[in-house]
């Protein structure tokens, strides 16, 4: 078995207060390389092997005949070593391991591919190292300001130490998942989902400053079992339905501040550029009534929705 950290006592002394989690018991084991050997000796062991049992099977049948016992127990200790032998034959395909255990102990991990040989008499575990990914369940969360948001990502990992991943924790691939859900939940919650303040990322206008802080955070939770995070993504992000309507219609008013401060600012743009170019090319001389009177007219016609109605004005502005 492999070794572990044993309980430390509580300050004090008192056998009943012994920490659990960062200073309780923890398995400390971390991958190395088992002893094996490529296709070669492989195959040279697994010929040995079937040309064992193979002979066992004619003495069997002389000592049948004859009714020596010899030739019995040749045949019974010629299938014993031909089960020994098969017992270090493996075959490891591409992106898979063998981590190697001698009654119960942990001796290494196995990354050669193909037919090997390794030490008889083992128990081997396939463990994948192959890249893999998942969505998260989508999680309904308070964000900075408290808005409920729903939010999911997409989790991209793999075993980095194969020792780790099968002693450490119970099953790792679920730890990652629940680890994954509980890292996004608490990087959503560090976050506005929208309108940050300065210097502040939002969920929404910071997409891969947020997926690189979930990346981290994920990490940082799974290396206790020998897992690398590759890369994180937001892959659902969105106000929960009790507010979405509210905060749309919050967002298209602001929207609509926002182009009307636009339109505002153009038109004011033209106004002065139209003033300026009459005045200057002589056109008409206007006094501070009629300059104010025509910056009104030209506003109402740049900044209104509906298209104008033009008005001819046969009279004097000061009848």
């Amino acid at each position: 078995m492999p070794d572990t950290v044993p309980p430390q006592e509580s300050v004090g002394g008192d056998p009943s207060g012994r920490p659990v989690g960062h200073a309780g018991a923890r398995v400390d084991v971390a991958e190395r390389d088992a002893w094996a050997v490529g296709a070669g000796p492989g195959l040279v062991v697994l010929l040995l092997a079937l040309g064992a049992l193979g002979s066992a099977i004619p003495l069997f049948i002389h000592a049948d005949a004859t009714g020596a016992d010899a030739w019995g127990v040749l045949g019974v200790g010629l299938i014993v070593l031909g089960i020994v032998l098969f017992t270090g034959i493996a075959v490891i395909s591409p992106g898979q391991t063998r981590v190697v255990q001698f009654f119960g102990r942990y001796i290494g991990t196995i990354r050669r591919t193909g037919l090997v040989l390794t030490v008889p008499l083992t128990t081997r575990k396939n463990v994948s190292v192959r890249v893999r990914n998942f969505e998260t369940s989508e999680l309904k969360v308070n964000d900075a300001d408290g808005n409920p948001v729903n939010i999911a990502s997409i989790i991209v990992w793999q075993v980095a130490d194969t020792a780790m991943a099968t002693f450490a924790v119970e099953d790792y691939a679920d730890f990652v998942r629940v680890q994954s859900e509980s890292a996004l939940r608490h990087v959503a919650m560090s976050h506005p989902y929208d309108h940050a303040d300065a210097g502040e990322n939002s969920l929404r206008g910071a997409t891969d400053v947020v997926s690189g802080e979930i990346a981290a955070e994920v990490a940082a939770r799974v290396v206790i079992a020998g897992i690398e995070v590759i890369e994180a993504r937001i892959s659902n992000l969105a106000y929960a339905p009790e507010i979405a309507q509210a905060m749309l219609q919050r967002q298209q008013a602001g929207a609509i501040i926002a182009a009307r401060e636009l339109i505002v600012e153009g038109a004011v743009s033209m106004v002065e550029s139209a003033l300026g170019r009459l005045e200057a090319d002589g056109v008409v001389t206007l006094d501070d009534e009629r300059r104010a009177a025509m910056v009104s007219n030209l506003l109402v016609v740049l900044c209104g929705e509906s298209r104008a109605t033009p008005v001819i004005n046969t009279g004097s502005l000061y009848a």
